[in-house]
């Protein structure tokens, strides 16, 4: 991390890598590139509108959440570092960037965390949440696909554009900026499924909350991809298994669910401040005896 608390290339990254500096990869030609391998599977659905059995997503938002990596991948192979795709797709498990264990905690905690307070909330403000839960025998099935499609996303988000916009931007307006175009990314997705504008709002403001998340993970895990991966993977499972699925955890246009991530979203920004999401405001300060006389 340099002085500005910014991620670079540290840890395992080779001589090649340490070499091309994020402010030389171009995150508006990497976020063009994701719309327009995007654009045939939106059209796709239009045409042969078919949806998955889970959360009842198109078909074609398989394909679609694979261009990130997609247009992360040709940008590096296009940058002509040699190795560079290999230790570039090396980082969906660059775990070892995660030296202080205790990040795992919110990478693996808070989202679960937060769709219990969720379901607390739905059934004291009496809505009509299922009272039981029964764990679905398939949940590993559902993790490992959801962990496969978060590869797809984060190792274009975080892998490739998040360092790059982070050489330009504070941290927090990197995240603002990615997680507003990630957003606006969803709305084809959200307008097939025939979400109201409640959830719409709901929806794309969830999306710039949890890249806001993402990118405070990122910074105080070393730059770890595979810390965000297994966030975003986490995420969306524990939102699927929901007790009564998706559908119930976004009753009443999901104010409640995504409106408590948004506010962990805010916390956060407040705790480690908006410049680089990785400075807690609270940390205990090492007295400097430098200047003390022996």
């Amino acid at each position: 991390m340099d002085l500005w608390g910014h991620v670079t290339m540290t840890g395992d990254a080779g001589p090649g890598e340490r070499a091309h500096l994020p402010e030389k990869r171009s995150p508006w030609t990497f976020f063009l590139l994701v719309y327009l391998l995007s654009l045939p599977f939106w059209v796709t659905n239009l045409v042969f509108p078919l949806h998955l059995p889970v959360d009842n997503l198109p078909v074609t938002d398989i394909g679609a959440t694979f261009t990130p990596l997609l247009a992360a991948v040709i940008l590096v192979w296009h940058e002509g570092e040699p190795g560079g795709v290999r230790r570039f797709l090396a980082r969906a498990f660059d775990y070892r960037r995660i030296t202080k264990k205790t990040w795992y905690l919110p990478v693996i905690i808070l989202m679960p965390a937060l769709y219990v307070l969720t379901y607390g909330a739905m059934r004291l403000a009496g809505l009509p949440v299922p009272t039981t839960w029964d764990i679905p025998v398939f949940l590993p099935l559902v993790f490992g696909l959801f962990f496969i499609a978060a590869i797809g996303e984060e190792m274009g988000y975080s892998g490739y554009a998040t360092d790059a916009l982070q050489a330009r931007y504070p941290a927090l307006t990197a995240a603002l900026i990615m997680g507003s175009i990630h957003a606006a990314w969803h709305w084809p997705s959200m307008i097939a499924l025939g979400q109201p504008p409640g959830l719409f709002v709901m929806g794309s403001l969830l999306t710039v909350g949890f890249r806001v998340l993402t990118v405070w993970l990122y910074n105080n895990t070393g730059g770890s991809v595979f810390a965000t991966i297994l966030f975003h993977a986490v995420t969306n499972t524990g939102r699927s298994i929901f007790p009564g699925s998706r559908s119930a955890y976004e009753m009443g246009d999901g104010v409640i669910g995504y409106g408590l991530i948004l506010i962990a979203a805010v916390v956060v920004v407040f705790l480690w401040g908006g410049k680089t999401l990785a400075r807690f405001r609270y940390a205990r300060v090492k007295p400097d005896r430098s200047g003390l006389h022996g």
